[in-house]
């Protein structure tokens, strides 16, 4: 007696005239949550950050840390619309973004076209592989007086090092997902005609979606990681120049400001990602 309970499947391979592809009728069906279930996620992951701002207040208040060691919420919500007022917070937090957003895409394109490179060729990844390698080993704050002995201090060599530690993460995750794809989903692409930029588009950078979301969610935290490095090159504006200048004038209201905005903002932007993620998840894996 057959099983009613048949597996979905789908119509693209036969109307491409190949075998049917079972399961995946199911799977685009039960990718997407209702509206409902998000919600209530993102309530529960806001109850540890509310936790932490009530103890934060607590500590404070009762005399446990002096207000030199950790300032109120108030306090820092006091700097946050100081700041505001005299228009600096905004220039701070703009052109912090369009640091990250430059080196971001700069390093994740860089880093695209290497990984795919040394993994599909063989001799390209014997020859580059080590010394990629060793590149990778190197200190984020090492590559600064370089860069300020090549390129000056200006917004080139900041937008550089923030590139930089965008490159690696995508550069690592896409060149271990091709060399892991499926030998026999190639060998069989190959049997039905598809090679070279078909065989890439059509089997192995679909196989690798979801890899190469993971490093650019990496690389995008490095960037984050990287601004304030960057903005230790003579800055005179961003979040990392007020984390900085903050310490050298003793206002950690500002200090603790600063962390907690690279915190919203790094959170938000890999929400932006991970929302662009799910789409090409469904579009192409």
């Amino acid at each position: 007696m057959s099983d009613e309970r048949a597996t979905p499947v789908s119509l693209k391979g036969m109307e491409a005239g190949g075998p049917p592809v079972p399961g995946t009728g199911a799977i685009r069906t039960g990718q997407r949550r209702p509206v409902g279930r998000r919600a209530g996620v993102l309530l529960l992951g806001l109850i540890v950050p509310a936790l932490i701002l009530l103890a934060w207040h607590l500590s404070t208040v009762s005399g446990f840390f002096r207000p030199s060691q950790l300032p109120s919420p108030a306090s820092v919500l006091a700097a946050a619309v100081d700041l505001i007022e005299r228009g600096q917070l905004a220039n701070h937090i703009l052109i912090s973004t369009q640091r990250v957003v430059l080196g971001f895409l700069i390093g994740s394109v860089l880093g695209v076209l290497a990984g795919a490179l040394l993994g599909l060729s063989r001799i390209a990844d014997v020859l580059l592989t080590p010394t990629v390698g060793a590149l990778r080993a190197v200190p984020s704050l090492a590559w600064v007086p370089l860069l300020v002995l090549w390129i000056g201090i200006n917004e080139d060599s900041k937008v550089t090092l923030i590139s930089i530690g965008a490159f690696f993460p995508v550069f690592t995750t896409l060149y271990l997902g091709l060399r892991h794809v499926d030998r026999n989903l190639v060998e069989a692409a190959r049997a039905f005609g598809l090679n070279g930029v078909r065989l890439l588009t059509t089997v192995q950078l679909p196989a690798v979606v979801p890899a190469l979301f993971s490093g650019l969610r990496l690389a995008l935290a490095q960037s984050w990681l990287f601004l304030v490095a960057a903005e230790l090159i003579a800055s005179s504006m961003g979040l990392g120049f007020l984390l900085t200048d903050s310490q050298q004038t003793g206002r950690v209201d500002r200090i603790i400001l600063a962390i907690i905005l690279l915190a919203v903002i790094g959170k938000t932007t890999d929400a932006l990602l991970g929302i662009a993620e799910r789409w090409a998840v469904r579009r192409w894996a």
